[in-house]
């Protein structure tokens, strides 16, 4: 779970690219690559201002848009251990077609 103080809070570390929220959502699509859930459960963000938990879910369908995406983040962190398990869950994804 990510804890923010504000939603705005959230939305600037997406925008900003994360590292800390790029890493749940590729773990959390590597994990669930052989499911059959049509939504994907992706991370939680407890919101402090609002007492508020949101649950962030991804569609199956978007998995490999979204790894392609979050490929970037970890390869400009340099988390190539990390780039190596993305890189096997998007070719996985793409056999799959």
């Amino acid at each position: 779970m990510i804890t923010v103080k504000t939603q705005e809070d959230f939305e600037d570390l997406v925008r900003d690219r994360n590292f800390e929220i790029s890493s749940a959502i590729t773990k959390s699509i590597i994990k669930n690559l052989k499911g059959k859930r049509k939504n994907v459960p992706i991370l939680s963000i407890k919101v402090l201002e609002e007492q508020t938990i949101y649950d962030i879910t991804l569609k199956r369908d978007d998995m490999l848009e979204s790894l392609e995406k979050n490929l970037e983040i970890h390869v400009e962190n340099e988390d190539y251990e990390s780039c190596s398990k993305i890189l096997s869950a998007i070719n996985y994804l793409k056999d799959k077609k």
